[in-house]
């Protein structure tokens, strides 16, 4: 078992920076690939950005090179930093885990672990 729990959501306006973190605990957290998941009002989860266990790291198109996942297996965390925030990024993220020979699909239904999720609101 893995509990995850986020903090760092909150209220920002559009040009500025959140950093959400995901501090896991329960079982080894190394053995999990890990990564950020979010939904928009009206529409489906998407994976934002993921990070196996060897550090590979992919993201979505929409927030490569504003946004930058990080892991620290030492002390059981992930980081999701988010720069230049636009009110298009406004959802729920929530931080996942998941097996590391499976991944975490694009939809989330390979996610073993979720946490409780954060609210990410950009203002215009």
């Amino acid at each position: 078992q893995v509990q995850l729990v986020e903090s760092g959501g909150g209220l920002v306006q559009a040009g500025g920076s959140l950093r959400l973190s995901c501090v896991a605990s329960g079982s080894i957290f190394s053995i999990f690939t890990m990564g950020w998941y979010r939904q928009a009002p009206g529409k489906q989860r998407e994976l934002v950005a993921g990070i196996t266990t060897e550090s590979r790291i992919n993201y979505a198109h929409s927030v490569e090179h504003r946004f930058a996942i990080a892991r620290d297996n030492a002390k059981n965390t992930g980081d999701l930093q988010m720069n230049s925030l636009k009110p298009e990024h406004t959802a729920v993220y929530c931080c996942a885990a998941g097996n590391r020979f499976r991944g975490l699909s694009a939809s989330g239904t390979t996610v073993v672990y979720w946490g409780q999720a954060t609210q990410v609101t950009v203002s215009s």
